[in-house]
């Protein structure tokens, strides 16, 4: 233990004294720690990377984060109590110290069961999923319209490595890629089921390809129906409030672009179940959805963390392996998949920039400053888990 942190002891908050004793586990990487007092602290190698920088206005943050883990660091954050010149490189050293920041970063075990338990409590029945929705996607079309590019498209784009493209561009390369990868052509039948702001229903429906989506959010269908219209692509794309479960007939293919982590595991079976239904005997189903890594899968299943509790209500992440076999159990024959996630990472890295950009217009729609802290949280987190390969994103085709 070093001299200044011998010091600080003395005169810090119990928690404060245990969160600081928690720092020095860290062992990749380093961490310059600023407390309230001014003092600096550096923990971990300081001639080693990742390095970050956490100032830290409140001793309060200290208690927050090690009785709720992540979603005490999202009250924290939110807060003002904490700040962070590069908030990517402070959740990535989190994550490479996973192992030894276990408190910091899952909290205690009473706050871990209150907030499961509030997550189990947001089902996504119907009318859970009505609500869930609502929650994230009907915060208002001018809001997304800020940061998200011009196609409207709140999912992981495909660079193929060049990053010199625009985010639009490799939006739309995102669409062909599966159009090409579904084999479809002009006059086949797609059910779209999630269709966003109908980003895909348009780029399909260009190329002479019948879109059937479906979507319940009302923010979301008020745009996409605009944006069809004005491109004369109506006896094309038909778009409509209306649940999954509640769709009938067959079609040549179904498309889902990560709506698949808004349906919970207890219904997983329920949305398999209907891809099979849906698709004419031979039809193929492209689904994209972000994946967790299959080894923190029952760690992240009997947990939750602060994405579901305050961006993402009723969210659920599946493994690689544990889509598949969710896919055969309805008997559907998983043809392959194809994984993307460093592209994630730099789409993630685009919208939080233009957000940034879009500060002040955001805080004139009425969004106070603990919003606009924690969506800037929820970029920068979901950016560093693409990174490190804690999260990624996949392409599965599946085959009736």
């Amino acid at each position: 233990m070093t001299r200044t942190l011998s010091t600080t002891m003395q005169t810090a908050p119990a928690t404060a004294r245990l969160f600081l004793l928690l720092l020095e586990r860290i062992r990749h990487g380093h961490l310059e720690l600023i407390t309230p007092d001014h003092t600096r602290m550096v923990f971990g190698d300081a001639h080693a990377g990742p390095g970050a920088t956490l100032e830290l206005h409140d001793w309060r943050a200290c208690a927050r984060i090690l009785r709720a883990g992540d979603i005490g660091l999202a009250d924290a954050w939110g807060a003002g109590w904490l700040d962070c010149p590069d908030l990517v490189a402070l959740l990535r050293l989190a994550l490479r110290n996973e192992a030894v920041l276990e408190p910091a970063l899952f909290g205690g075990v009473l706050a871990r069961c209150w907030y499961r338990l509030r997550h189990w409590l947001r089902p996504n029945s119907r009318d859970g999923s009505r609500r869930n929705i609502h929650a994230h996607y009907d915060i208002g079309n001018a809001f997304y319209r800020l940061w998200l590019d011009r196609s409207w498209t709140y999912s992981a784009a495909i660079f193929d490595g060049d990053y010199g493209q625009s985010l639009e561009q490799a939006q739309q390369r995102k669409y062909q890629r599966i159009l090409d990868t579904l084999g479809l052509r002009a006059g086949d039948r797609v059910l779209e089921i999630g269709c966003g702001w109908g980003g895909f229903a348009e780029h399909a429906a260009r190329r002479g390809i019948q879109v059937h989506g479906l979507t319940i959010s009302a923010a979301q269908l008020e745009i996409a129906q605009q944006r069809i219209a004005e491109a004369g692509l109506q006896p094309l794309a038909r778009l409509e409030l209306r649940d999954y479960r509640d769709v009938g007939g067959q079609y040549d293919a179904v498309v889902s672009i990560e709506m698949f982590e808004a349906v919970g595991e207890r219904y997983w079976p329920q949305y398999f179940a209907t891809l099979a239904a849906r698709l004419r005997p031979g039809g193929k189903a492209l689904v994209q959805s972000i994946t967790i890594d299959e080894r923190h899968f029952a760690r992240y299943r009997s947990s939750t963390d602060f994405i579901q509790q305050y961006i993402f209500p009723g969210g659920m992440l599946p493994s690689i392996e544990r889509f598949q076999r969710g896919a055969a159990r309805a008997g559907l024959d998983n043809l392959a998949h194809h994984a993307f996630g460093p592209d994630y990472a730099e789409t993630l890295r685009r919208w939080r920039s233009a957000y940034h950009h879009a500060h002040q217009q955001v805080a004139a729609q009425g969004f106070d400053a603990r919003f606009m802290r924690i969506w800037d949280l929820y970029f920068a987190y979901c950016e560093a888990a693409f990174d490190e390969g804690r999260t990624d994103v996949v392409q599965f085709l599946l085959q009736r």
